[in-house]
Protein backbone atom coordinates (compact mmCIF):
# COMPACT_ATOMS: atom_id res chain seq x y z
CA UNK A 1 0.00 0.00 0.00
CA UNK A 2 2.88 2.36 0.77
CA UNK A 3 4.48 1.66 -2.63
CA UNK A 4 1.12 2.07 -4.39
CA UNK A 5 0.54 5.42 -2.66
CA UNK A 6 4.01 6.67 -3.67
CA UNK A 7 3.46 5.62 -7.30
CA UNK A 8 0.03 7.25 -7.36
CA UNK A 9 1.51 10.52 -6.10
CA UNK A 10 4.24 10.38 -8.74
CA UNK A 11 1.77 9.75 -11.58
CA UNK A 12 -0.52 12.54 -10.36
CA UNK A 13 2.41 14.96 -10.29
CA UNK A 14 3.25 14.32 -13.96
CA UNK A 15 -0.43 14.44 -14.94
CA UNK A 16 -0.77 17.83 -13.27
CA UNK A 17 2.36 19.08 -15.03
CA UNK A 18 1.02 17.86 -18.37
CA UNK A 19 -2.31 19.61 -17.73
CA UNK A 20 -0.61 22.93 -16.95
CA UNK A 21 1.52 22.67 -20.09
CA UNK A 22 -1.58 22.08 -22.24
CA UNK A 23 -3.36 25.04 -20.63
CA UNK A 24 -0.35 27.27 -21.30
CA UNK A 25 -0.27 26.13 -24.94
CA UNK A 26 -3.98 26.95 -25.22
CA UNK A 27 -3.37 30.46 -23.89
CA UNK A 28 -0.52 30.96 -26.35
CA UNK A 29 -2.72 29.95 -29.30
CA UNK A 30 -5.49 32.26 -28.06
CA UNK A 31 -3.10 35.18 -27.68
CA UNK A 32 -1.70 34.64 -31.19
CA UNK A 33 -5.15 34.40 -32.77
CA UNK A 34 -6.47 37.52 -31.05
CA UNK A 35 -3.11 39.33 -31.17
CA UNK A 36 -3.52 40.01 -27.45
CA UNK A 37 -0.33 41.18 -25.74
CA UNK A 38 -1.97 41.45 -22.31
CA UNK A 39 -1.37 37.74 -21.64
CA UNK A 40 2.40 37.99 -22.17
CA UNK A 41 3.31 38.65 -18.52
CA UNK A 42 1.00 35.90 -17.26
CA UNK A 43 2.38 33.40 -19.80
CA UNK A 44 6.00 34.30 -19.03
CA UNK A 45 5.45 33.70 -15.32
CA UNK A 46 3.72 30.37 -15.97
CA UNK A 47 6.43 29.17 -18.37
CA UNK A 48 9.11 30.04 -15.81
CA UNK A 49 7.22 28.19 -13.07
CA UNK A 50 6.75 25.15 -15.32
CA UNK A 51 10.45 25.07 -16.22
CA UNK A 52 11.44 25.08 -12.52
CA UNK A 53 8.89 22.38 -11.69
CA UNK A 54 9.99 20.22 -14.63
CA UNK A 55 13.65 20.60 -13.66
CA UNK A 56 12.83 19.54 -10.09
CA UNK A 57 10.86 16.47 -11.19
CA UNK A 58 13.49 15.46 -13.76
CA UNK A 59 16.15 15.69 -11.06
CA UNK A 60 14.18 13.21 -8.96
CA UNK A 61 14.74 10.69 -11.76
CA UNK A 62 18.35 10.57 -10.54
CA UNK A 63 17.01 9.14 -7.28
CA UNK A 64 16.14 5.71 -8.60
CA UNK A 65 17.85 3.56 -5.97
CA UNK A 66 15.85 0.94 -4.12
CA UNK A 67 15.60 3.01 -0.93
CA UNK A 68 16.15 6.54 -2.27
CA UNK A 69 12.55 7.52 -1.47
CA UNK A 70 12.91 6.44 2.18
CA UNK A 71 13.59 8.50 5.29
CA UNK A 72 17.19 8.55 6.50
CA UNK A 73 19.23 8.01 9.64
CA UNK A 74 22.20 10.40 9.61
CA UNK A 75 25.04 9.92 12.10
CA UNK A 76 27.94 12.28 12.81
CA UNK A 77 31.13 11.17 14.61
CA UNK A 78 33.86 13.56 15.74
CA UNK A 79 37.35 12.60 14.61
CA UNK A 80 40.57 12.67 16.57
CA UNK A 81 41.40 16.05 18.04
CA UNK A 82 39.25 16.40 21.14
CA UNK A 83 37.30 19.60 21.64
CA UNK A 84 38.12 21.02 18.20
CA UNK A 85 36.69 18.02 16.31
CA UNK A 86 33.74 17.74 18.69
CA UNK A 87 32.83 21.36 18.01
CA UNK A 88 33.10 20.65 14.26
CA UNK A 89 30.71 17.71 14.67
CA UNK A 90 28.26 20.07 16.41
CA UNK A 91 28.55 22.52 13.51
CA UNK A 92 27.76 19.73 11.04
CA UNK A 93 24.74 18.66 13.09
CA UNK A 94 23.40 22.22 12.96
CA UNK A 95 24.08 22.37 9.19
CA UNK A 96 22.05 19.24 8.47
CA UNK A 97 19.20 20.26 10.77
CA UNK A 98 19.00 23.61 8.93
CA UNK A 99 19.07 21.84 5.54
CA UNK A 100 16.27 19.50 6.61
CA UNK A 101 14.15 22.36 7.91
CA UNK A 102 14.58 24.34 4.69
CA UNK A 103 13.49 21.32 2.63
CA UNK A 104 10.44 20.47 4.71
CA UNK A 105 11.81 17.37 6.44
CA UNK A 106 10.91 16.40 9.99
CA UNK A 107 13.92 15.67 12.20
CA UNK A 108 14.44 13.92 15.52
CA UNK A 109 17.74 13.52 17.35
CA UNK A 110 17.53 9.90 18.49
CA UNK A 111 20.96 9.71 20.10
CA UNK A 112 23.57 12.26 21.11
CA UNK A 113 26.80 12.07 23.12
CA UNK A 114 28.06 15.48 24.29
CA UNK A 115 31.73 16.43 24.23
CA UNK A 116 33.78 16.98 27.36
CA UNK A 117 34.10 20.78 26.97
CA UNK A 118 32.08 21.70 23.88
CA UNK A 119 30.37 20.16 20.87
CA UNK A 120 29.42 16.51 20.52
CA UNK A 121 31.27 13.23 20.21
CA UNK A 122 28.48 11.75 18.10
CA UNK A 123 24.82 12.17 17.17
CA UNK A 124 22.22 10.30 15.16
CA UNK A 125 19.28 12.12 13.54
CA UNK A 126 16.16 10.62 11.99
CA UNK A 127 15.25 12.67 8.89
CA UNK A 128 11.71 11.82 7.84
CA UNK A 129 10.22 12.58 4.43
CA UNK A 130 10.24 11.54 0.77
CA UNK A 131 13.71 11.12 -0.77
CA UNK A 132 15.56 12.03 2.45
CA UNK A 133 17.95 9.10 1.98
CA UNK A 134 18.26 9.72 -1.77
CA UNK A 135 19.54 13.23 -1.13
CA UNK A 136 21.53 12.71 2.06
CA UNK A 137 23.46 9.69 0.79
CA UNK A 138 25.56 12.30 -1.05
CA UNK A 139 26.90 13.41 2.35
CA UNK A 140 28.48 10.10 3.41
CA UNK A 141 32.17 10.38 4.16
CA UNK A 142 34.77 12.46 5.99
CA UNK A 143 34.25 16.22 6.24
CA UNK A 144 37.29 18.43 6.89
CA UNK A 145 37.33 21.87 8.54
CA UNK A 146 40.20 24.39 8.43
CA UNK A 147 39.87 27.45 10.67
CA UNK A 148 41.41 29.55 13.42
CA UNK A 149 40.46 27.60 16.53
CA UNK A 150 38.29 29.48 19.05
CA UNK A 151 39.70 27.09 21.68
CA UNK A 152 43.35 27.96 21.02
CA UNK A 153 44.66 30.86 23.10
CA UNK A 154 47.40 31.40 20.50
CA UNK A 155 44.81 31.69 17.69
CA UNK A 156 46.51 29.08 15.55
CA UNK A 157 44.96 27.41 12.52
CA UNK A 158 43.55 23.91 13.13
CA UNK A 159 42.31 21.14 10.86
CA UNK A 160 39.45 18.98 12.15
CA UNK A 161 37.67 15.91 10.79
CA UNK A 162 34.24 14.38 11.30
CA UNK A 163 32.66 11.31 9.75
CA UNK A 164 29.10 11.41 8.39
CA UNK A 165 27.20 8.15 7.93
CA UNK A 166 23.80 7.92 6.22
CA UNK A 167 21.60 4.83 6.05
CA UNK A 168 17.95 4.39 5.00
CA UNK A 169 15.32 4.11 7.72
CA UNK A 170 14.18 0.65 6.66
CA UNK A 171 10.69 -0.68 7.27
CA UNK A 172 10.46 -3.75 9.44
CA UNK A 173 9.40 -5.84 6.41
CA UNK A 174 12.74 -5.25 4.65
CA UNK A 175 14.66 -8.52 4.48
CA UNK A 176 17.51 -7.68 6.85
CA UNK A 177 17.79 -10.67 9.17
CA UNK A 178 18.97 -10.02 12.74
CA UNK A 179 19.48 -13.08 14.92
CA UNK A 180 18.70 -12.18 18.57
CA UNK A 181 21.53 -14.51 19.62
CA UNK A 182 23.96 -12.22 17.74
CA UNK A 183 23.10 -9.22 19.94
CA UNK A 184 24.63 -7.93 23.15
CA UNK A 185 22.18 -5.51 24.77
CA UNK A 186 23.18 -3.19 27.62
CA UNK A 187 21.06 -0.63 29.45
CA UNK A 188 22.36 2.48 31.19
CA UNK A 189 21.20 5.83 32.51
CA UNK A 190 20.69 8.56 29.94
CA UNK A 191 23.37 11.22 29.95
CA UNK A 192 22.80 14.93 30.13
CA UNK A 193 23.98 18.21 31.53
CA UNK A 194 22.68 17.37 34.99
CA UNK A 195 19.81 18.70 37.08
CA UNK A 196 16.26 17.50 37.36
CA UNK A 197 16.08 16.13 33.80
CA UNK A 198 18.74 13.44 34.29
CA UNK A 199 17.17 9.98 34.16
CA UNK A 200 17.14 8.15 37.48
CA UNK A 201 16.36 4.82 35.79
CA UNK A 202 18.37 2.90 33.20
CA UNK A 203 16.32 3.65 30.07
CA UNK A 204 19.11 4.15 27.52
CA UNK A 205 19.99 1.14 25.35
CA UNK A 206 23.23 0.09 23.65
CA UNK A 207 23.21 -2.83 21.20
CA UNK A 208 26.29 -4.59 19.78
CA UNK A 209 25.95 -6.81 16.72
CA UNK A 210 28.57 -9.48 17.47
CA UNK A 211 29.24 -10.78 13.90
CA UNK A 212 30.01 -7.31 12.50
CA UNK A 213 31.06 -5.43 15.63
CA UNK A 214 28.56 -2.65 14.90
CA UNK A 215 27.43 -0.77 18.02
CA UNK A 216 24.36 1.48 18.17
CA UNK A 217 22.69 3.27 21.05
CA UNK A 218 19.62 5.35 21.78
CA UNK A 219 18.78 7.40 24.85
CA UNK A 220 16.29 9.94 23.52
CA UNK A 221 13.03 8.15 24.29
CA UNK A 222 11.44 7.96 27.74
CA UNK A 223 11.17 4.20 28.00
CA UNK A 224 13.72 1.43 27.65
CA UNK A 225 11.46 -0.39 25.16
CA UNK A 226 11.20 2.65 22.87
CA UNK A 227 14.96 3.15 22.96
CA UNK A 228 15.51 -0.52 22.12
CA UNK A 229 13.15 -0.34 19.13
CA UNK A 230 14.87 2.81 17.83
CA UNK A 231 18.33 1.28 18.29
CA UNK A 232 17.25 -1.79 16.32
CA UNK A 233 16.03 0.47 13.50
CA UNK A 234 19.44 2.13 13.38
CA UNK A 235 21.19 -1.26 13.45
CA UNK A 236 19.01 -2.58 10.64
CA UNK A 237 19.88 0.43 8.49
CA UNK A 238 23.62 0.09 9.17
CA UNK A 239 23.58 -3.61 8.33
CA UNK A 240 21.91 -2.76 5.04
CA UNK A 241 24.52 -0.06 4.37
CA UNK A 242 27.32 -2.51 5.22
CA UNK A 243 25.98 -5.04 2.72
CA UNK A 244 25.63 -2.30 0.10
CA UNK A 245 29.28 -1.27 0.60
CA UNK A 246 30.39 -4.89 0.18
CA UNK A 247 28.58 -5.07 -3.15
CA UNK A 248 30.07 -1.76 -4.31
CA UNK A 249 33.59 -2.87 -3.35
CA UNK A 250 33.12 -6.14 -5.21
CA UNK A 251 31.91 -4.28 -8.31
CA UNK A 252 34.91 -1.95 -8.08
CA UNK A 253 37.27 -4.92 -7.69
CA UNK A 254 35.85 -6.51 -10.82
CA UNK A 255 36.38 -3.20 -12.66
CA UNK A 256 39.97 -3.05 -11.45
CA UNK A 257 39.35 0.06 -9.31
CA UNK A 258 40.55 0.54 -5.75
CA UNK A 259 38.26 1.96 -3.10
CA UNK A 260 39.77 3.00 0.22
CA UNK A 261 36.96 3.29 2.74
CA UNK A 262 39.39 4.47 5.43
CA UNK A 263 39.14 7.54 7.62
CA UNK A 264 41.73 9.57 5.73
CA UNK A 265 39.85 10.39 2.51
CA UNK A 266 37.77 13.51 3.03
CA UNK A 267 34.93 14.09 0.58
CA UNK A 268 34.62 17.81 1.29
CA UNK A 269 36.72 20.60 2.78
CA UNK A 270 35.34 23.65 4.56
CA UNK A 271 38.01 26.35 4.72
CA UNK A 272 37.39 29.41 6.92
CA UNK A 273 41.01 30.65 7.07
CA UNK A 274 43.09 32.10 5.40
CA UNK A 275 40.30 32.35 2.79
CA UNK A 276 36.72 31.08 2.70
CA UNK A 277 35.73 28.20 0.47
CA UNK A 278 33.84 24.92 0.52
CA UNK A 279 34.99 22.35 -2.04
CA UNK A 280 33.71 18.85 -2.78
CA UNK A 281 36.70 16.73 -3.77
CA UNK A 282 34.58 14.13 -5.60
CA UNK A 283 33.02 16.53 -8.08
CA UNK A 284 35.27 19.59 -7.96
CA UNK A 285 32.26 21.78 -7.17
CA UNK A 286 33.13 24.70 -4.87
CA UNK A 287 31.65 27.93 -3.52
CA UNK A 288 33.12 30.89 -1.68
CA UNK A 289 30.21 31.52 0.69
CA UNK A 290 31.18 29.04 3.40
CA UNK A 291 28.80 30.58 5.96
CA UNK A 292 25.78 29.89 3.73
CA UNK A 293 26.80 26.23 3.34
CA UNK A 294 27.26 25.83 7.10
CA UNK A 295 23.82 27.39 7.46
CA UNK A 296 22.31 24.51 5.47
CA UNK A 297 22.62 25.55 1.82
CA UNK A 298 23.67 22.11 0.56
CA UNK A 299 21.39 21.54 -2.42
CA UNK A 300 23.96 22.52 -5.05
CA UNK A 301 26.57 20.15 -3.57
CA UNK A 302 24.05 17.30 -3.39
CA UNK A 303 22.86 17.87 -6.96
CA UNK A 304 26.45 18.05 -8.27
CA UNK A 305 27.31 14.76 -6.58
CA UNK A 306 24.21 12.93 -7.83
CA UNK A 307 24.77 14.13 -11.41
CA UNK A 308 28.45 13.16 -11.12
CA UNK A 309 27.46 9.69 -9.91
CA UNK A 310 25.06 9.20 -12.83
CA UNK A 311 27.78 10.36 -15.22
CA UNK A 312 30.17 7.72 -13.86
CA UNK A 313 27.56 5.00 -14.36
CA UNK A 314 26.83 5.90 -17.99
Amino acid sequence: MKKMSALRTEVETWQELNRRVNEALGLIEMALEEEDDSLEAELSAEVEALEKRLEKEEFKLLLSGEHDRDSALLSIHAGAGGTESQDWAQMLLRMYLRWAEANGYKTEIVDQMPGEEAGIKSATVLVEGDYAYGYLKAERGVHRLVRISPFDASSRRHTSFALVEVVPDLDTDIDIQINPDDLEIDVFKSGGAGGQHVQKNSTAVRIKHIPTGLVVSCQNERSQLQNKETALRILRGRLYDLELKKQEEEQARLKGQHIDAGWGNQIRSYVLHPYKMVKDHRTGYEVGNAEAVLDGRLDDFIEAYLRHTIGQMV
